[in-house]
């Protein structure tokens, strides 16, 4: 119960500090006769034009922050990505051979347990072989040209979405044995996995800045947030009622392996998220790249280019594989990079940014519980998720993943982004 009340409310204020930095852009925008700003060039001139002396000669740190806090989160998306990837793929490969084993050979004399073991390849084989893959697709530098596969990911998870929801309205137990209220040291690694999936801050300014009708935008970020916010709540709470304690990482991994419709969906979903990984991924390389090919000759920026961006995809996979407990690296990333960008940032950046000009009270007082609330999630999740990757107990990798719902609000703000580039 207290799952679903706490995810509208982080929804809630996730979307009210998406739309303060863009009230602030907008503050700065005009102030300064600016087209547009991103998230680091509000943050600067904040700093910079704030009536805080001691702020304004650090003003370019600002915008380091931010674009650091942004590349983590980013690249822990793709990370995750990688893990999705591989555990569904090693699902629909080892079903697929069990399934066609069990009926082409059926004097076979083996048990089903030894028959099992002969198609349980470790996780990390995937990873691996999903590598190539993924550095072709973030060749591709430029988005429009990933504009179709865009549409088609997203058209491929919204019908994966509605194969899951008839599946699990189905036959839901009752809830009586389940518990009201998890332990409260869950709360920390919910909070960090909560915030890492509505962190799409990093997107709403080159979003709104692309707009034709710029002033529409607004609504447009309620509708579709929302959207995204009841996909959560209801997929995440028909999820638990029908799969209770034995829930996985990811509800596609919950789905029957014996059943090709099922089998479908994850092989849908890995679709939308082999184009996912490609948008994601072009944050980072965005502030990461210009900087390398600014100290290099010109004939080696084209070589120096397509080695970064290799080089950023093996460390996504490296890390995908290092750390077998990445359900806890999308805690640690949320509690560390997300909470930042989506709750401690923005509601200082109000105050900086309209001080001058006299701020209330009432408004003063939210800002600050909002940042509170920030940072207390970011040491509180930040401790508890390193206290369980440190812990000798550690879960198969076979067993985590993200869940859809993490992918749909990054296809929904990677679309908007996407169409308003072509």
């Amino acid at each position: 119960m207290l799952g679903p009340i706490s995810l509208v409310i982080m929804g809630v204020v996730a979307i009210h500090c998406m739309h303060i930095v863009v009230r602030c852009s907008h503050h700065f925008c005009q102030r300064f006769k600016k087209h547009g700003l991103s998230y680091g060039d509000t943050v600067t001139f904040a700093m910079e034009h704030g009536p805080f002396p001691c702020l304004r000669s650090k003003a370019p740190f600002g915008r380091v922050t931010v674009e650091f806090f942004l590349i983590i989160t980013q690249l822990g998306f793709c990370s995750v990505y990688f893990v999705f990837l591989a555990a569904n793929m090693k699902q629909l490969v080892e079903g697929f051979m069990r399934n066609h084993t069990s009926y082409s050979d059926l004097n076979m004399t083996r048990n089903m347990q030894d028959h099992n073991e002969d198609w349980n390849i470790d996780a990390r084989i995937y990873m691996l072989s999903l590598l190539p893959f993924l550095i072709c697709f973030v060749f591709i530098r430029d988005l429009k040209y990933l504009a179709v596969f865009s549409f088609m990911a997203n058209l491929s998870m919204a019908v994966s979405l509605v194969i899951i929801y008839q599946y699990i309205i189905r036959g839901i137990p009752h809830p009586k044995e389940l518990p009201l209220i998890a332990s409260w040291k869950k709360y920390p690694l919910f909070f960090g996995s909560a915030i890492f999936a509505f962190e799409g801050i990093g997107l709403v300014l080159p979003l709104e800045n692309k707009m034709k009708q710029r002033k529409q935008f607004p609504q447009a970020l309620n509708i579709g947030m929302g959207i995204v916010t009841a996909l959560y709540v209801s997929l995440g709470t028909l999820g638990y009622l029908h799969f209770g304690d034995s829930v996985q990482g990811s509800i596609t991994l919950n789905l029957p392996q014996n059943i090709w419709l099922y089998q479908l969906v994850k092989l849908l979903y890995s679709f939308g998220i082999v184009v996912t990984y490609t948008i994601q991924y072009y944050v980072p390389a965005e502030i990461i790249l210009p900087a390398v090919s600014a100290r290099v000759h010109q004939r080696w920026k084209l070589l120096c280019d397509l080695a970064v961006r290799t080089l950023l995809v093996c460390l996504t996979c490296a890390t995908a594989i290092l750390i077998p407990r990445l359900d806890l690296v999308i805690s640690f990333v949320g509690a560390v990079s997300s909470s930042a960008l989506a709750l401690i940032f923005p509601p200082i950046l109000e105050i900086i940014t309209f001080s001058g000009e006299g701020v209330s009270i009432w408004l003063l007082l939210k800002d600050i519980l909002i940042a509170l609330i920030g940072i207390i999630g970011f040491l509180t999740g930040t401790y508890v998720t390193i206290v369980e990757i440190l812990s000798p107990e550690m879960a198969s990798v076979t067993e985590l993943a993200t869940s859809p719902s993490f992918n749909v609000s990054s296809t929904v703000l990677d679309t908007w982004a996407n169409a308003s580039r072509t």
